[in-house]
Protein backbone atom coordinates (compact mmCIF):
# COMPACT_ATOMS: atom_id res chain seq x y z
CA UNK A 1 0.00 0.00 0.00
CA UNK A 2 2.86 2.30 0.69
CA UNK A 3 4.56 2.06 -2.63
CA UNK A 4 1.23 2.49 -4.59
CA UNK A 5 0.18 5.83 -2.41
CA UNK A 6 3.58 7.19 -3.22
CA UNK A 7 3.31 5.59 -7.28
CA UNK A 8 0.09 6.63 -8.04
CA UNK A 9 -0.38 9.26 -5.55
CA UNK A 10 2.14 11.77 -7.14
CA UNK A 11 0.11 10.57 -10.51
CA UNK A 12 -3.26 11.88 -9.25
CA UNK A 13 -1.54 14.96 -8.18
CA UNK A 14 0.31 15.93 -11.28
CA UNK A 15 -3.21 15.27 -13.22
CA UNK A 16 -5.04 17.20 -10.68
CA UNK A 17 -3.28 20.20 -11.26
CA UNK A 18 -2.76 19.81 -15.21
CA UNK A 19 -6.48 19.70 -15.58
CA UNK A 20 -6.84 22.92 -13.22
CA UNK A 21 -4.45 25.06 -14.87
CA UNK A 22 -6.03 24.41 -18.26
CA UNK A 23 -9.82 25.36 -17.66
CA UNK A 24 -8.66 27.83 -14.47
CA UNK A 25 -10.51 27.18 -12.23
CA UNK A 26 -10.95 24.57 -8.90
CA UNK A 27 -7.63 25.12 -7.49
CA UNK A 28 -8.61 23.94 -4.25
CA UNK A 29 -9.13 20.38 -5.31
CA UNK A 30 -5.52 20.24 -6.58
CA UNK A 31 -3.85 21.87 -3.13
CA UNK A 32 -5.86 19.76 -0.93
CA UNK A 33 -4.67 16.48 -3.07
CA UNK A 34 -0.99 17.94 -2.91
CA UNK A 35 -1.64 18.54 1.29
CA UNK A 36 -2.67 14.86 1.49
CA UNK A 37 -0.06 13.59 -0.52
CA UNK A 38 2.60 15.58 1.21
CA UNK A 39 1.06 14.15 4.42
CA UNK A 40 1.28 10.61 2.84
CA UNK A 41 4.74 11.02 2.24
CA UNK A 42 6.05 12.28 5.61
CA UNK A 43 3.76 9.25 7.04
CA UNK A 44 5.40 7.25 4.62
CA UNK A 45 8.75 8.09 6.06
CA UNK A 46 8.43 8.41 9.74
CA UNK A 47 9.51 5.70 12.04
CA UNK A 48 7.24 5.60 14.96
CA UNK A 49 3.76 4.04 13.46
CA UNK A 50 4.13 1.27 11.83
CA UNK A 51 0.78 1.76 10.76
CA UNK A 52 0.64 5.15 9.28
CA UNK A 53 4.23 3.91 7.38
CA UNK A 54 2.67 1.01 5.67
CA UNK A 55 -1.15 2.62 5.42
CA UNK A 56 -0.08 6.48 4.62
CA UNK A 57 -3.31 9.10 5.51
CA UNK A 58 -5.67 5.75 5.21
CA UNK A 59 -3.73 4.72 8.88
CA UNK A 60 -5.62 7.68 10.69
CA UNK A 61 -8.94 6.28 10.12
CA UNK A 62 -7.77 2.97 12.36
CA UNK A 63 -7.20 5.74 14.79
CA UNK A 64 -10.30 7.77 14.89
CA UNK A 65 -12.21 4.43 15.16
CA UNK A 66 -10.09 3.30 18.18
CA UNK A 67 -10.53 6.61 19.80
CA UNK A 68 -14.71 6.57 19.19
CA UNK A 69 -14.43 2.43 20.22
CA UNK A 70 -15.66 2.97 24.42
CA UNK A 71 -18.69 5.59 22.81
CA UNK A 72 -19.53 3.09 19.94
CA UNK A 73 -19.62 0.19 22.48
CA UNK A 74 -21.71 1.68 24.75
CA UNK A 75 -24.32 3.73 22.96
CA UNK A 76 -24.88 1.66 19.91
CA UNK A 77 -23.47 -2.58 21.63
CA UNK A 78 -23.80 -2.79 25.09
CA UNK A 79 -26.97 -4.00 26.23
CA UNK A 80 -28.55 -3.12 29.71
CA UNK A 81 -26.83 -6.00 31.30
CA UNK A 82 -23.43 -5.54 29.97
CA UNK A 83 -20.74 -2.85 30.60
CA UNK A 84 -17.63 -2.89 33.24
CA UNK A 85 -16.89 -1.98 35.52
CA UNK A 86 -20.88 -1.29 36.08
CA UNK A 87 -23.66 -2.33 34.12
CA UNK A 88 -25.94 0.11 32.09
CA UNK A 89 -28.50 -1.06 34.83
CA UNK A 90 -26.61 -0.27 37.67
CA UNK A 91 -25.86 3.35 36.23
CA UNK A 92 -29.01 3.98 35.20
CA UNK A 93 -30.79 2.61 38.54
CA UNK A 94 -28.25 5.56 40.26
CA UNK A 95 -28.90 8.19 37.62
CA UNK A 96 -33.17 7.49 38.59
CA UNK A 97 -32.64 7.85 41.57
CA UNK A 98 -30.18 10.92 41.90
CA UNK A 99 -32.73 12.80 40.23
CA UNK A 100 -35.44 11.83 41.92
CA UNK A 101 -37.19 9.85 39.63
CA UNK A 102 -39.43 6.35 39.55
CA UNK A 103 -36.69 3.64 39.98
CA UNK A 104 -39.11 0.64 39.04
CA UNK A 105 -37.77 -1.20 35.58
CA UNK A 106 -40.66 -2.89 33.59
CA UNK A 107 -41.66 -6.67 32.25
CA UNK A 108 -39.22 -8.60 34.38
CA UNK A 109 -35.30 -8.60 34.72
CA UNK A 110 -33.14 -9.02 32.25
CA UNK A 111 -30.47 -11.13 34.32
CA UNK A 112 -29.86 -15.04 33.98
CA UNK A 113 -31.36 -15.86 37.03
CA UNK A 114 -30.53 -19.80 36.92
CA UNK A 115 -26.63 -18.59 36.42
CA UNK A 116 -24.45 -19.87 39.11
CA UNK A 117 -23.47 -16.53 40.09
CA UNK A 118 -26.84 -15.14 40.42
CA UNK A 119 -27.44 -13.53 43.92
CA UNK A 120 -31.01 -12.65 45.52
CA UNK A 121 -32.64 -12.20 48.69
CA UNK A 122 -34.64 -14.55 50.27
CA UNK A 123 -38.60 -12.87 50.91
CA UNK A 124 -40.95 -14.08 53.73
CA UNK A 125 -44.26 -14.47 53.33
CA UNK A 126 -44.28 -12.41 56.38
CA UNK A 127 -42.72 -9.09 55.43
CA UNK A 128 -42.90 -6.40 57.39
CA UNK A 129 -44.07 -2.13 56.66
CA UNK A 130 -40.11 -0.77 55.54
CA UNK A 131 -38.99 2.13 58.12
CA UNK A 132 -38.83 5.20 57.05
CA UNK A 133 -35.82 6.31 59.53
CA UNK A 134 -32.54 5.97 57.68
CA UNK A 135 -30.03 3.70 59.66
CA UNK A 136 -27.43 5.35 61.52
CA UNK A 137 -24.17 3.95 63.42
CA UNK A 138 -21.94 5.27 66.38
CA UNK A 139 -18.26 5.01 65.35
CA UNK A 140 -15.74 5.12 68.07
CA UNK A 141 -14.74 3.07 70.64
CA UNK A 142 -13.62 3.48 74.32
CA UNK A 143 -10.54 5.51 73.85
CA UNK A 144 -12.53 7.77 71.43
CA UNK A 145 -13.66 10.95 73.11
CA UNK A 146 -16.14 12.60 70.20
CA UNK A 147 -17.83 9.19 68.98
CA UNK A 148 -19.37 10.08 65.67
CA UNK A 149 -23.35 8.82 64.62
CA UNK A 150 -22.37 7.93 61.25
CA UNK A 151 -24.84 6.59 58.15
CA UNK A 152 -25.05 3.57 57.25
CA UNK A 153 -24.06 4.73 53.67
CA UNK A 154 -21.39 7.23 52.82
CA UNK A 155 -19.04 8.78 50.28
CA UNK A 156 -15.83 7.18 50.10
CA UNK A 157 -12.33 8.52 49.33
CA UNK A 158 -11.58 10.80 46.15
CA UNK A 159 -9.40 13.63 46.38
CA UNK A 160 -9.63 17.37 44.98
CA UNK A 161 -7.27 17.35 41.88
CA UNK A 162 -8.29 13.75 40.84
CA UNK A 163 -11.97 15.32 41.25
CA UNK A 164 -12.65 18.77 40.44
CA UNK A 165 -13.47 21.81 42.34
CA UNK A 166 -17.28 21.75 41.54
CA UNK A 167 -17.88 18.18 42.18
CA UNK A 168 -16.19 18.57 44.89
CA UNK A 169 -18.52 21.24 46.59
CA UNK A 170 -21.60 19.00 44.74
CA UNK A 171 -20.56 16.12 46.96
CA UNK A 172 -20.04 18.24 49.89
CA UNK A 173 -23.41 20.07 49.83
CA UNK A 174 -25.44 16.74 49.28
CA UNK A 175 -23.43 15.35 52.57
CA UNK A 176 -24.93 17.68 54.85
CA UNK A 177 -28.34 17.55 53.39
CA UNK A 178 -28.36 14.36 53.80
CA UNK A 179 -26.48 13.97 57.14
CA UNK A 180 -23.82 11.45 56.03
CA UNK A 181 -20.15 11.85 56.01
CA UNK A 182 -17.10 12.80 52.83
CA UNK A 183 -14.10 11.10 52.78
CA UNK A 184 -11.91 14.00 51.86
CA UNK A 185 -9.14 11.56 49.76
CA UNK A 186 -5.76 11.75 50.26
CA UNK A 187 -5.48 15.03 48.66
CA UNK A 188 -5.83 16.77 51.82
CA UNK A 189 -9.06 19.21 52.93
CA UNK A 190 -9.48 21.85 50.18
CA UNK A 191 -12.18 24.85 50.61
CA UNK A 192 -14.23 22.95 48.54
CA UNK A 193 -14.60 20.28 50.89
CA UNK A 194 -16.00 23.10 53.67
CA UNK A 195 -19.66 23.84 52.78
CA UNK A 196 -20.87 22.32 55.77
CA UNK A 197 -20.87 18.71 55.38
CA UNK A 198 -19.50 16.13 58.05
CA UNK A 199 -15.93 15.02 56.78
CA UNK A 200 -13.89 12.35 57.30
CA UNK A 201 -10.31 12.85 56.79
CA UNK A 202 -7.78 10.81 55.20
CA UNK A 203 -4.28 10.63 55.85
CA UNK A 204 -2.53 8.50 52.90
CA UNK A 205 1.30 7.88 52.79
CA UNK A 206 2.06 11.89 50.80
CA UNK A 207 0.36 13.01 54.77
CA UNK A 208 -0.51 15.97 52.12
CA UNK A 209 -2.19 18.70 53.89
CA UNK A 210 -0.11 17.77 56.62
CA UNK A 211 3.62 17.04 55.56
CA UNK A 212 6.56 19.10 56.27
CA UNK A 213 8.81 20.81 53.20
CA UNK A 214 10.74 16.99 52.90
CA UNK A 215 6.90 14.97 52.90
CA UNK A 216 7.01 13.62 55.97
CA UNK A 217 4.21 14.41 58.79
CA UNK A 218 3.78 17.68 59.89
CA UNK A 219 1.94 17.16 63.38
CA UNK A 220 1.11 20.88 63.76
CA UNK A 221 -0.37 20.96 60.36
CA UNK A 222 -2.28 17.93 61.37
CA UNK A 223 -3.56 19.18 64.55
CA UNK A 224 -4.68 22.51 62.68
CA UNK A 225 -7.27 20.57 60.53
CA UNK A 226 -8.32 17.67 62.16
CA UNK A 227 -9.73 20.07 64.90
CA UNK A 228 -11.86 21.66 62.76
CA UNK A 229 -15.66 21.05 63.11
CA UNK A 230 -16.37 19.33 60.33
CA UNK A 231 -13.73 16.63 60.39
CA UNK A 232 -15.76 14.23 62.28
CA UNK A 233 -13.20 10.74 61.53
CA UNK A 234 -9.44 10.36 60.60
CA UNK A 235 -8.82 7.60 58.12
CA UNK A 236 -5.19 6.57 57.36
CA UNK A 237 -4.99 4.90 54.58
CA UNK A 238 -2.28 1.90 54.14
CA UNK A 239 -3.77 0.76 50.49
CA UNK A 240 -6.60 0.82 48.30
CA UNK A 241 -8.11 -1.29 45.79
CA UNK A 242 -7.54 0.24 42.54
CA UNK A 243 -3.68 -0.12 43.64
CA UNK A 244 -2.77 -1.91 46.78
CA UNK A 245 1.07 -1.90 47.46
CA UNK A 246 1.08 1.10 44.85
CA UNK A 247 1.20 4.88 45.52
CA UNK A 248 -1.53 7.04 44.47
CA UNK A 249 -0.70 9.59 40.99
CA UNK A 250 -1.90 12.83 40.53
CA UNK A 251 -1.24 13.73 37.00
CA UNK A 252 1.06 16.92 36.26
CA UNK A 253 -1.53 18.65 34.23
CA UNK A 254 -4.36 18.16 37.06
CA UNK A 255 -1.64 19.39 39.41
CA UNK A 256 -2.62 23.08 39.20
CA UNK A 257 -0.98 25.86 41.64
CA UNK A 258 -4.10 25.71 43.90
CA UNK A 259 -4.35 21.95 44.40
CA UNK A 260 -0.14 22.57 45.34
CA UNK A 261 -0.37 24.93 48.21
CA UNK A 262 -3.51 22.84 48.93
CA UNK A 263 -0.88 19.47 49.23
CA UNK A 264 2.19 21.67 50.21
CA UNK A 265 3.45 20.43 46.29
CA UNK A 266 5.33 21.85 43.46
CA UNK A 267 2.81 22.78 40.79
CA UNK A 268 2.78 21.17 37.33
CA UNK A 269 4.79 17.85 38.21
CA UNK A 270 3.19 14.57 38.98
CA UNK A 271 2.36 13.85 42.39
CA UNK A 272 3.39 9.98 43.10
CA UNK A 273 3.04 9.30 46.56
CA UNK A 274 5.14 6.79 48.40
CA UNK A 275 3.83 3.29 48.25
CA UNK A 276 4.30 2.81 51.82
CA UNK A 277 4.22 5.17 54.88
CA UNK A 278 7.17 6.98 56.66
CA UNK A 279 5.76 7.40 60.62
CA UNK A 280 5.54 4.27 60.70
CA UNK A 281 6.88 0.50 59.33
CA UNK A 282 5.28 -2.41 61.83
CA UNK A 283 1.99 -3.35 62.65
CA UNK A 284 3.17 -1.40 66.50
CA UNK A 285 4.16 1.94 64.90
CA UNK A 286 0.81 1.85 62.87
CA UNK A 287 -1.22 1.77 66.21
CA UNK A 288 1.12 4.05 67.92
CA UNK A 289 0.33 6.36 65.12
CA UNK A 290 -3.48 5.94 65.33
CA UNK A 291 -3.03 7.02 69.12
CA UNK A 292 -1.16 10.20 67.84
CA UNK A 293 -3.44 11.15 66.02
CA UNK A 294 -6.62 10.63 68.48
CA UNK A 295 -4.73 12.75 70.94
CA UNK A 296 -3.93 15.54 68.26
CA UNK A 297 -7.31 15.66 66.98
CA UNK A 298 -9.17 15.80 70.45
CA UNK A 299 -9.93 12.36 70.77
CA UNK A 300 -11.69 11.98 67.47
CA UNK A 301 -12.46 8.41 66.37
CA UNK A 302 -9.25 7.22 63.99
CA UNK A 303 -8.85 4.16 61.69
CA UNK A 304 -7.42 2.75 59.03
CA UNK A 305 -7.97 1.76 55.51
CA UNK A 306 -6.80 -1.51 53.04
CA UNK A 307 -6.98 -3.74 51.00
CA UNK A 308 -6.27 -7.04 52.29
CA UNK A 309 -3.06 -8.76 50.62
CA UNK A 310 -0.65 -10.73 53.12
CA UNK A 311 -2.84 -12.07 55.21
CA UNK A 312 -0.08 -12.43 58.21
CA UNK A 313 -0.13 -8.78 58.81
CA UNK A 314 -3.34 -8.18 59.01
CA UNK A 315 -3.43 -11.00 61.61
CA UNK A 316 -0.04 -8.92 63.38
CA UNK A 317 -1.85 -5.59 63.46
CA UNK A 318 -4.20 -8.02 65.59
CA UNK A 319 -1.89 -9.12 67.85
CA UNK A 320 -0.60 -5.82 68.61
CA UNK A 321 -3.96 -4.62 69.62
CA UNK A 322 -3.94 -6.50 72.44
CA UNK A 323 -0.57 -6.83 73.41
CA UNK A 324 -0.55 -2.38 73.36
CA UNK A 325 -4.05 -2.14 74.51
CA UNK A 326 -4.71 0.68 71.63
CA UNK A 327 -7.82 0.22 69.60
CA UNK A 328 -8.54 1.77 65.84
CA UNK A 329 -12.18 2.93 65.99
CA UNK A 330 -12.81 1.81 62.27
CA UNK A 331 -11.26 -0.33 59.96
CA UNK A 332 -12.08 0.24 56.38
CA UNK A 333 -11.58 -3.09 53.83
CA UNK A 334 -11.21 -2.16 50.19
CA UNK A 335 -12.09 -4.93 47.76
CA UNK A 336 -9.65 -5.16 44.82
CA UNK A 337 -12.71 -4.22 42.96
CA UNK A 338 -12.88 -0.95 44.00
CA UNK A 339 -10.86 2.30 43.64
CA UNK A 340 -11.23 5.39 41.15
CA UNK A 341 -7.76 6.10 40.94
CA UNK A 342 -5.42 5.72 37.76
CA UNK A 343 -3.92 2.40 38.45
CA UNK A 344 -1.26 -0.19 35.69
CA UNK A 345 -3.91 -2.94 34.51
CA UNK A 346 -1.76 -5.60 36.34
CA UNK A 347 -2.52 -3.70 39.95
CA UNK A 348 -5.90 -3.11 38.85
CA UNK A 349 -6.65 -6.60 37.46
CA UNK A 350 -4.25 -8.67 39.71
CA UNK A 351 -3.77 -7.40 42.82
CA UNK A 352 -5.81 -7.44 46.26
CA UNK A 353 -7.96 -9.49 47.68
CA UNK A 354 -11.49 -9.25 46.28
CA UNK A 355 -14.14 -7.16 49.01
CA UNK A 356 -16.37 -10.62 49.93
CA UNK A 357 -13.98 -12.88 51.10
CA UNK A 358 -11.88 -9.55 52.60
CA UNK A 359 -14.79 -8.96 54.42
CA UNK A 360 -15.37 -12.86 55.68
CA UNK A 361 -11.58 -12.86 56.54
CA UNK A 362 -11.50 -9.65 58.72
CA UNK A 363 -14.85 -10.35 60.58
CA UNK A 364 -13.18 -13.75 61.31
CA UNK A 365 -9.91 -12.61 62.59
CA UNK A 366 -11.70 -9.47 64.59
CA UNK A 367 -13.94 -12.24 66.47
CA UNK A 368 -10.75 -14.42 66.86
CA UNK A 369 -8.83 -11.86 68.68
CA UNK A 370 -11.73 -10.53 71.02
CA UNK A 371 -11.73 -7.75 69.14
CA UNK A 372 -14.63 -7.33 66.90
CA UNK A 373 -16.79 -5.55 69.71
CA UNK A 374 -13.95 -2.95 69.79
CA UNK A 375 -14.17 -1.17 66.64
CA UNK A 376 -16.56 -0.65 63.04
CA UNK A 377 -15.98 -2.69 60.02
CA UNK A 378 -16.74 -0.11 56.97
CA UNK A 379 -16.92 -1.86 53.72
CA UNK A 380 -15.57 -0.15 50.69
CA UNK A 381 -15.23 -1.35 47.18
CA UNK A 382 -18.48 -1.60 44.45
CA UNK A 383 -20.58 -1.30 46.72
CA UNK A 384 -23.14 0.48 44.87
CA UNK A 385 -26.89 -0.80 45.11
CA UNK A 386 -29.15 -1.54 47.67
CA UNK A 387 -28.37 -5.00 47.60
CA UNK A 388 -24.65 -4.62 47.62
CA UNK A 389 -25.49 -3.04 50.88
CA UNK A 390 -26.98 -5.68 52.67
CA UNK A 391 -24.55 -8.43 51.12
CA UNK A 392 -21.69 -6.30 52.71
CA UNK A 393 -24.08 -5.78 55.67
CA UNK A 394 -24.56 -9.87 56.10
CA UNK A 395 -20.68 -10.60 55.66
CA UNK A 396 -19.84 -8.24 58.85
CA UNK A 397 -19.56 -4.55 57.60
CA UNK A 398 -21.14 -2.25 59.84
CA UNK A 399 -21.10 0.80 57.65
CA UNK A 400 -20.47 0.91 53.74
CA UNK A 401 -18.38 3.76 51.64
CA UNK A 402 -18.94 4.24 48.28
CA UNK A 403 -16.93 6.54 45.46
CA UNK A 404 -18.21 5.56 41.88
CA UNK A 405 -21.70 5.28 42.89
CA UNK A 406 -21.59 9.19 43.87
CA UNK A 407 -19.59 9.79 41.26
CA UNK A 408 -22.65 8.70 38.87
CA UNK A 409 -24.87 10.89 40.95
CA UNK A 410 -22.92 13.73 39.60
CA UNK A 411 -22.91 13.10 36.05
CA UNK A 412 -20.43 10.59 35.51
CA UNK A 413 -21.43 8.49 32.07
CA UNK A 414 -17.95 5.57 32.77
CA UNK A 415 -16.02 7.42 29.82
CA UNK A 416 -12.93 5.91 32.06
CA UNK A 417 -10.89 8.75 31.06
CA UNK A 418 -10.52 9.88 34.68
CA UNK A 419 -6.66 10.01 34.63
CA UNK A 420 -6.65 12.04 31.27
CA UNK A 421 -7.86 15.23 32.39
CA UNK A 422 -10.83 14.86 29.91
CA UNK A 423 -13.48 13.85 31.49
CA UNK A 424 -16.47 15.01 29.81
CA UNK A 425 -19.17 15.76 32.62
CA UNK A 426 -16.57 18.09 34.42
CA UNK A 427 -16.09 15.58 37.35
CA UNK A 428 -12.31 14.13 37.41
CA UNK A 429 -11.01 17.04 35.39
CA UNK A 430 -9.05 20.29 36.24
CA UNK A 431 -10.46 21.30 32.82
CA UNK A 432 -11.94 24.94 33.52
CA UNK A 433 -14.17 24.92 30.17
CA UNK A 434 -15.11 21.15 30.99
CA UNK A 435 -15.62 21.68 34.58
CA UNK A 436 -18.31 24.63 33.42
CA UNK A 437 -20.62 22.03 32.57
CA UNK A 438 -20.89 20.83 36.34
CA UNK A 439 -23.66 23.15 38.10
CA UNK A 440 -23.37 22.62 42.07
CA UNK A 441 -26.77 23.40 43.03
CA UNK A 442 -28.47 20.55 40.66
CA UNK A 443 -25.75 18.45 41.32
CA UNK A 444 -25.65 18.70 45.36
CA UNK A 445 -29.41 18.05 45.24
CA UNK A 446 -28.61 14.54 43.39
CA UNK A 447 -26.14 13.37 45.84
CA UNK A 448 -28.81 14.10 48.61
CA UNK A 449 -31.23 12.28 46.19
CA UNK A 450 -29.13 9.17 45.62
CA UNK A 451 -28.40 8.39 48.92
CA UNK A 452 -31.73 9.12 50.73
CA UNK A 453 -33.15 6.84 47.64
CA UNK A 454 -30.59 4.20 47.98
CA UNK A 455 -30.97 3.71 51.82
CA UNK A 456 -34.68 3.49 51.58
CA UNK A 457 -34.76 0.78 49.21
CA UNK A 458 -32.52 -0.82 51.42
CA UNK A 459 -34.97 -0.29 54.23
CA UNK A 460 -37.60 -1.69 52.14
CA UNK A 461 -35.25 -4.72 51.24
CA UNK A 462 -35.34 -5.94 55.03
CA UNK A 463 -38.57 -5.77 55.59
CA UNK A 464 -39.12 -7.77 52.47
CA UNK A 465 -36.75 -10.69 54.05
CA UNK A 466 -39.05 -10.05 57.12
CA UNK A 467 -36.53 -8.45 59.25
CA UNK A 468 -37.05 -5.32 61.75
CA UNK A 469 -33.30 -3.90 62.24
CA UNK A 470 -30.19 -3.87 60.39
CA UNK A 471 -28.61 -5.95 63.55
CA UNK A 472 -31.01 -9.43 61.98
CA UNK A 473 -29.27 -8.88 58.45
CA UNK A 474 -27.08 -12.04 58.12
CA UNK A 475 -26.01 -14.45 55.24
CA UNK A 476 -28.70 -16.45 55.20
CA UNK A 477 -31.33 -13.82 53.65
CA UNK A 478 -29.62 -14.44 50.72
CA UNK A 479 -29.24 -17.16 47.98
CA UNK A 480 -27.05 -17.72 45.51
CA UNK A 481 -27.51 -19.70 41.75
CA UNK A 482 -25.38 -22.75 42.92
CA UNK A 483 -27.60 -23.32 45.83
CA UNK A 484 -30.15 -23.68 42.89
CA UNK A 485 -27.56 -26.01 40.88
CA UNK A 486 -27.84 -28.39 44.45
CA UNK A 487 -31.83 -28.15 44.53
CA UNK A 488 -31.93 -29.41 41.25
CA UNK A 489 -29.26 -32.60 41.60
CA UNK A 490 -31.21 -33.45 45.29
CA UNK A 491 -34.82 -33.10 43.87
CA UNK A 492 -35.03 -33.85 40.13
CA UNK A 493 -33.85 -37.19 39.81
CA UNK A 494 -36.21 -38.64 42.37
CA UNK A 495 -38.87 -37.07 40.52
CA UNK A 496 -37.41 -38.29 37.16
CA UNK A 497 -37.54 -41.74 38.68
CA UNK A 498 -40.87 -42.05 40.33
CA UNK A 499 -42.23 -40.94 36.57
CA UNK A 500 -39.79 -43.86 35.35
CA UNK A 501 -41.71 -46.29 37.97
CA UNK A 502 -45.34 -44.97 37.14
CA UNK A 503 -44.85 -45.75 33.22
CA UNK A 504 -43.26 -49.49 34.25
CA UNK A 505 -46.25 -50.30 36.08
Amino acid sequence: MRDKFLSWGIVLVVATWIVALLIKAHYWIPTLLSAIYALGVYNAYQSKHAILRNFPVLGYFRYFFESISPEMQQYFIERETDGKPFPRNQRSAVYRRAKNLSDTVAFGTQLEVNHRKYEGIKHSIYAKSPSEELPRVWVGGEQCTQPYHASLFNISAMSFGALSDRAQISLNRGAKKGNFFHNTGEGGISPHHLEGGDLCWQIGTGYFGCRDEEGKFNPELFKKYSTLPNVKMIEIKLSQGAKPGHGGVLPGVKNTPEIAAIRHVKPGITIISPPSHTAFSNAAGLLKFVQELRELSGGKPVGFKLCIGDTKEFEDVCVQMNVLKIYPDFITIDGAEGGTGAAPPEFSDGVGMPLEPALIFVNRTLNNYNLRNKLRVIASGKVLTSLDILRAVAMGADMCNNARGFMFSLGCIQALRCNSNNCPTGVATQDKMLIKGLDVTDKGERVYHFHKNTLHTCNELIAAAGRSSYEEVDATMFMRGDEFDHLADLYFPDILGNVKQKARS
